[in-house]
């Protein structure tokens, strides 16, 4: 299944937990449950849930001196292709900022267009 299609099954709790962890970028679980305003039972369990979708990371670790765990979002295989113009990678990945006035993302976007399917 893929996590588009574990989305679309997703109840209405999960997908509101799933939201919450991507909106936050990784929160504890032990304030999961209290941000969704459901038990820590409850809570939990969608946690369960989202990690065996595979749409989020569960890490143990000690929170406030307790043990819990972090709840990041998964990491998914990017899709290189999306960044590619022809045989040029997008002028945009690297560590140096670019102009998108520049002639490098003038010549991607002219590959980008002239790409033939």
């Amino acid at each position: 299944m893929s996590a588009a299609d574990a989305e679309a099954d997703l109840s209405e709790d999960e997908r509101a937990g799933l939201e919450l962890i991507r909106g936050t970028g990784g929160i504890h679980q032990s304030d999961f449950w209290k941000e969704l305003d459901v038990s820590s039972r409850k809570g939990s369990r969608i946690a369960e849930s989202l990690e065996e979708l595979d749409l989020i990371q569960r890490e143990d670790t000690v929170y406030n001196g307790h043990n819990t765990y972090f709840l990041q979002p998964a990491t998914r295989d990017l899709q290189f292709s999306l960044l590619m113009a022809g045989d040029m990678l997008s002028p945009f990945i690297g560590e140096e900022e670019i102009n998108p006035q520049s002639n490098a993302f003038s010549q991607w976007l002219m590959n980008l267009a002239y790409e033939e399917y």
